[in-house]
């Protein structure tokens, strides 16, 4: 069953980084984040450790980072939306620019996680392709540029609200995200003020000296910037 997500929520994941124990070791001190400051978190986890991360962690939402559109029969070396569900993915990550898609290709694999009661978590690389994307109603929209990805800068804070504007104007429903180029736990709380309905980190966790320290710091950044927005009205 898909997972209802509490906003504001957290989101990481591994790329290729890490591997092996290393990923599994990583999603536990994520899920120990989340629950110690009661945040929901979102774990892009490798094909290879979804089943492992389940089975070994409490709260987290373990998404897979791509899927393919077939279906149960031939088609070897493609990913299996079923086979995805089946140990134990709750959504999917599409058009990531690392594994860029067509306009075409992102709705049909929105379906195709709509059918099987996925999360769609769709990347965009400009306001314009997340106004695309939006008419396929998936579930979460992250706007990323691409040269901010895996970088040290951050998106600024007027294109943050100029797509959160965008998306939502066409599907109010659509969480969204940022995620590229965040480094530090004020960034996460500054784009979750700025409107987003979550924000996250990957390279910039995994390459600090101290990652399980800065991802807790992080997720406790997603909390005070959730407990600043019901101050003021605005959750």
């Amino acid at each position: 069953m898909k997972p209802q997500i509490r906003t504001p929520f957290f989101e990481t994941s591994v790329k290729n980084y890490i591997y092996g124990d290393a990923v599994l070791e990583y999603a536990i001190e994520a899920d120990k984040a989340g629950i110690k400051y009661d945040v929901d978190v979102l774990f892009i986890s490798p094909y290879t450790e979804i089943r492992r991360i389940r089975e070994h962690t409490k709260r987290l939402i373990v998404i897979a980072p791509y899927m393919d559109t077939l279906r149960p029969g031939r088609g070897m070396a493609d990913v299996l939306p079923e086979a995805l569900a089946a140990a134990g993915a709750q959504g999917v990550v599409l058009n990531h620019c690392e594994r860029p898609m067509t306009l075409s290709h992102i709705r049909q694999s929105v379906e195709r996680a709509r059918e099987l009661d996925m999360l769609s978590f769709v990347c965009a690389d400009s306001i314009a392709e997340a106004e695309a994307v939006a008419h396929f109603h998936p579930d979460i929209i992250n706007p990323e540029p691409t040269e901010l990805i895996g970088g040290t800068a951050a998106s600024d804070m007027s294109y943050v609200m100029e797509a959160i504007k965008a998306v939502k104007a066409i599907d109010p429903n659509i969480m969204v995200e940022q995620a590229a180029g965040i480094t530090t736990a004020q960034q996460i709380y500054d784009f979750i003020m700025a409107g987003s309905e979550a924000a996250g980190s990957a390279s910039g966790i995994l390459r600090s000296p101290k990652p399980y320290e800065l991802l807790d710091e992080m997720v406790a950044a997603a909390r005070r910037a959730k407990e600043d927005l019901i101050k003021l009205g605005r959750l």
